[in-house]
């Protein structure tokens, strides 16, 4: 008998042929995330078995982040040949139980001699004579006791949600244009949920933002690494773009000239990450840059898709996005980012083309770009 956790998938189940590519990913994920915790991954009948780990808590708190995963079951593997030792050892995991429960058996190998009925039948009535406190309820239990009859006996009670989607990689790769907020890190992890291996890209405009706010952008990266399993970070020097911007710009232009750069870098940098798309953490409306008007201005300065998985949320459902993944306390810190660095009083809501295009004739754009992305900083997080 071993104790080790089994990993449930959930949506990789529809993929039909397909899917032994996608639990093959999916196993490769969960190996990511236990390696340097001793744990051992393996695929077997349909389910993805982790073992010899060091921490239990820890590795369910690592697996359940790895999307692709439905749920993780703390479970007990065991000879299945001795149905005295499985009741025994049901009997052992619902001691500390109370309220109401049902036996759940699956039975993968049919020449096992009790059927599923019988499994369910003959568990809990033992169950019930070692704990009399203990009710059935086989409609809306409190606790389910698991049972899966495959090449042995596995049991289990617990199962611990993860976050599911699909397995990083599966479905491309895009590149998020990471702030130090709270939108633009819940829209990278949207996107990598759905199997999109996502780089990064942050506008560094020192002295104007200091090298903490850079280390807060690295610290999220960090969070998100957890789920999209390592993120590259590409930090772009930004100062002198912004100067030039400030000094020969309309003042109500400004932000929007300069979200417009942003995304001409962001696809130099996609382009060399072999990325298919930019992903924002615009909201519609949400300030003067992100109207529909703006929005349609800084997106004809590139030629590849631009996802804004959260276009349509209010701030209070970004915010518990945030904080179910864990950065919205350090998007919270009180440290500048260059959007914050000379804010017009008075930015255009309803920018005109016209105007946009004769401001940027009075800077060097390409000569700007190819400054600025010779400086990348990349860092491996």
């Amino acid at each position: 008998m071993r104790e080790l956790l089994l990993v449930r998938y959930g949506e990789i189940f529809l993929k039909g042929l397909n899917r032994p590519y996608f639990m093959r990913a999916l196993v490769r994920k969960v190996q990511h995330a236990v390696k340097d915790m001793g744990g051992h991954v393996w695929l077997h009948d349909g389910r993805i078995f982790v073992s010899d780990f060091d921490d239990l808590e820890a590795c369910i708190a690592r697996v359940t982040k790895v999307f692709g995963v439905h749920s993780v079951c703390p479970a007990v593997e065991m000879e299945k040949d001795d149905f005295d030792a499985i009741a025994e050892q049901a009997i052992r995991m619902t001691a500390d139980l109370t309220g109401t429960f049902k036996v759940s058996a699956r039975r993968s190998d049919k020449r096992y001699p009790l059927d599923s009925p019988k499994i369910n039948e003959e568990l809990g009535y033992r169950i019930l004579n070692a704990h009399p406190a203990l009710k059935v309820d086989i409609h809306h239990p409190d606790h389910v006791v698991n049972v899966e009859i495959r090449d042995k006996a596995y049991l289990y009670v617990k199962v611990v949600m993860a976050y599911g989607g699909m397995p990083v990689g599966t479905n491309g790769r895009a590149t998020l244009l990471l702030s130090g907020g709270i939108d633009s890190p819940v829209a990278g992890w949207m996107i990598a949920k759905r199997g999109v291996q996502i780089n990064a890209v942050h506008f560094h405009s020192y002295p104007y933002t200091s090298d903490r706010a850079k280390e807060k952008v690295l610290d999220l990266a960090r969070i998100l690494s957890e789920s999209c399993c390592g993120i590259r970070v590409h930090i772009v020097p930004f100062t002198k773009i912004q100067m030039e911007i400030h000094e020969k710009c309309p003042d109500e232009y400004t932000t929007l000239i300069m979200r417009r750069f942003m995304m001409r870098i962001a696809e130099r940098v996609a382009r060399q990450e072999q990325s298919g798309a930019l992903i924002t953490g615009e909201s519609i409306g949400q300030v003067a840059s992100q109207t529909m008007e703006a929005l349609n201005v800084t997106d004809s300065t590139v030629q590849m898709p631009v996802f804004r998985p959260v276009i349509g949320f209010d701030k209070t459902d970004i915010i518990d996005i945030a904080k179910k993944i864990g950065t919205f306390e350090t998007s919270s810190l009180p440290f500048e980012d260059c959007c914050t660095v000379f804010t017009p009083r008075h930015p255009a809501t309803k920018p005109k083309m016209d105007i946009v295009l004769e401001a940027e004739k009075k800077l060097d754009v390409d000569g700007l770009i190819d400054e600025a992305v010779a400086g990348i900083e990349i860092v491996q997080v």
